[in-house]
């Protein structure tokens, strides 16, 4: 058990790690470990997707708080704001409706850190941005625990379990690294047509 709740720490560990430093493939850290507790007992799944989603809860408050205390400015210095223009998008989808762009934003790659950005911008309260962004990590670390799962079910060993279940995850995430970049592509070009005409 001591090693199991051991694990857990660690997977907590690296998922709050990689919610500040975003480089750090953590949906494919919780699908290999769900994966794998899947093997050893699949009620510890469960207990993977509570560590997953502490972890990144942890992470969103510390990025949140980075980017209230930075501004605009960090994030320039630290290129997490290139385009001003989606900013702009994204500080009017959160005036419309804060729960589902979090949600939706926690699942897209890339799609995380300019919502945050976006929300400290526009000084999102801290108590509403706690508990609208609950939610979310917990919806994305179930989601990559069941990719785990998918994983588990198809292979008999746990580590062709947990490679599959990594490798998944890069797949998934690089087609929808893909879309958002073509939906963008596209909404700047609908808002560029207009411009033109008025000139």
């Amino acid at each position: 058990m001591s090693a199991t709740l051991s694990t857990l720490l660690w997977l907590a560990v690296v998922v709050t790690f990689g919610a500040v430093v975003p480089i750090v493939p953590t949906g494919a850290a919780v699908s290999g470990a769900a994966a794998f507790a899947a093997h050893q007992n699949p009620v510890h799944v469960l207990l993977v997707v509570v560590a997953g989603a502490g972890g990144a809860y942890v992470g969103d408050l510390a990025m949140y708080a980075i980017c209230r205390w930075g501004g605009e400015q960090l994030a320039r210095r630290l290129r997490w704001l290139r385009d001003q223009e989606r900013l702009e998008r994204m500080r009017k989808k959160l005036d419309e409706r804060q729960v589902s762009v979090l949600l939706v934003s926690r699942l897209l790659p890339g799609g995380r850190v300019p919502v945050l950005l976006a929300a400290a911008l526009m000084r999102l309260d801290w108590r509403r941005f706690a508990v609208t962004n609950l939610p979310a990590c917990l919806l994305w670390s179930t989601v990559y625990a069941g990719i785990g799962i998918f994983g588990y079910a198809i292979f008999p060993e746990p580590w062709q379990s947990v490679v599959a279940a990594v490798l998944l995850v890069l797949l998934i995430s690089q087609t929808a690294a893909v879309v958002s970049r073509r939906r963008e592509a596209a909404a700047d070009r609908r808002d560029v047509s207009p411009r033109q005409k008025e000139a």
